[in-house]
């Protein structure tokens, strides 16, 4: 990258119309204005006197800087600088590598943990888990704050570069430093990375109280993902189905135009499925062109992983088609992203534009509330186990505390959950060892920790255990027998 090219990107961000760049995005040097022509954002200083000023700027640091930097290391911390001032915590600069790897995980799988990150309040954040990834199953959750990786800090590192720490090898393992909120300790949390397939529509017809009911869960919202939701559709209509739950919990978003496809299949009346609100405030409606609605119920499930294009799903089925969703309220990402070739290979992931919900909210930062609130059982958020001295009679803290919330779920009643390991904790898991075959010593080492984690897992993937689910299946059952 050159001083010319940085100039151009400058340009862009700081005086280029978002309305060119999302529709425009893979054709950027046809786009951008002659750099001799475009002023700054303000109006305080011409094209050619920011050049000015940025080129002497430049030169000072290069030629008087106590250590040697070179130009490419100054040009990039300029463009992330730029960034950092927005604080959108969506817009990033990635490098050749990291644009590599951005595009990798949006083809057919990549290898990592599986789950959305973003930088918040200068910390690598979870965003959401995605469904049956190691991420998932290793008791990562919405908002976990990210402070180190294999026991380094990651202070100071950007967000692609944290990324890039965190993914690697297929049956490796990362084990993170989470800070968690309600938790007084740091978590050490080891997740064995795997190949996280990009299967994004799973289906199956469910037969409850006499009653066809089609299950739709959609993981995440990429290139192919409206196709594959329409072939269920049509596939679970041919097969009899009388209601429809779609699950789009632990679901971090994607593509703008899947969404907006899969609205107008199942939104009715030719209502709107989401608004686009760009930098002056303008807004286009996107309106289904379903005229008829479905002869079925249709009932949604969301959680507080579901963001962004979830987020747009779940406030269409309510505000554009007058159905329920139950669950949880979501992330609240209420921005859309545009990724922009720098010409190097390097891009840039900028906000370009707000989403609303069909009837003109705007949920950044609130998220979607959903029409029926359920939470799941306790233990389904407790954190996972992390064992390195056993937990004993009289043993204090939050691993005790999360073990207690896992054996009284699955059915071992502890007593208490405060976190003192009395002696009904001491029976409970007694009771426990006996029925898996454990020794039988009352108290918590890693191995009995470990099948208690395992057990724990078992009961969260049954669906007889999930409320959410059981209490769509409730709703789709009384709206298609009334």
């Amino acid at each position: 990258m050159n001083k010319k090219q940085l100039l151009m990107i400058i340009a862009v961000i700081l005086g280029l119309g978002a309305f060119a760049i999302y529709f425009q995005s893979d054709q950027m040097a046809s786009d951008t204005p002659d750099p001799e022509a475009v002023e700054v954002a303000g109006g305080t200083l011409t094209e050619g006197e920011f050049s000015e000023k940025f080129e002497k700027a430049l030169a000072i640091i290069e030629e008087q800087y106590v250590d040697d930097v070179s130009e490419d290391e100054l040009l990039q911390g300029a463009i992330k600088g730029m960034l950092e001032t927005l604080e959108d915590p969506y817009s990033v600069y990635m490098s050749k590598e990291e644009a590599n790897q951005f595009t990798e995980a949006l083809g057919s799988h990549f290898e990592g943990i599986g789950a959305e990150v973003m930088m918040t309040d200068g910390k690598v954040t979870i965003v959401t888990p995605m469904r049956e990834s190691p991420a998932e199953q290793a008791g990562l959750q919405p908002n976990d704050k990210i402070l180190k990786i294999d026991g380094e800090t990651i202070e100071g590192l950007s967000l692609s570069e944290a990324v890039m720490q965190i993914r690697g090898e297929k049956g490796t393992t990362v084990t993170l430093t989470i800070e968690r909120a309600g938790s007084s300790e740091l978590l050490d949390i080891p997740v064995v990375r795997d190949a996280i397939p990009i299967e994004t529509v799973h289906y199956e017809m469910i037969e409850k109280d006499s009653l066809n009911i089609g299950l739709i869960q959609i993981s995440s919202f990429s290139a192919d993902t409206a196709d594959r939701f329409k072939e269920a559709l049509e596939s679970l209509e041919s097969d009899g189905m009388e209601g429809l739950v779609i699950d789009v919990r632990g679901n971090p978003g994607g593509y703008l135009d899947q969404v907006e496809d899969i609205g107008k299949l199942i939104i009715p009346d030719k209502q709107p499925i989401v608004q686009i609100q760009d930098r002056n405030g303008e807004k286009m409606r996107v309106i289904s062109t379903l005229e008829e609605r479905k002869s079925y119920p249709i009932v949604g499930i969301t959680d507080k992983s579901s963001a962004s294009a979830s987020e747009i799903l779940a406030g269409a089925l309510i505000e554009g088609g007058n159905y329920d969703v139950v669950g949880e309220q979501t992330f609240g990402k209420g921005t859309v992203q545009q990724t922009l070739a720098l010409g190097d290979g390097s891009q840039l992931k900028l906000s370009v534009y707000k989403w609303l919900t069909a009837g003109g909210n705007d949920i950044n930062g609130e998220g979607v509330m959903p029409t029926v609130e359920v939470k799941q059982p306790d233990y389904f958020y407790a954190a996972p186990l992390s064992i390195e001295d056993p937990l004993a009679l009289d043993t204090m803290g939050e691993q005790v505390r999360n073990a207690q919330r896992m054996l009284k779920g699955i059915g071992f009643d502890t007593g208490r959950e405060d976190g003192y390991f009395d002696e009904q904790t001491v029976k409970a898991v007694e009771e426990f060892q006996a029925a898996n075959d454990l020794g039988v010593t009352g108290q918590i080492d890693q191995e009995t920790a470990s099948v208690i984690q395992e057990v724990v897992v078992e009961n969260v993937r049954d669906k007889e255990n999930d409320a959410q689910f059981q209490a769509a299946l409730d709703l789709i059952i009384k709206q298609a027998t009334n």
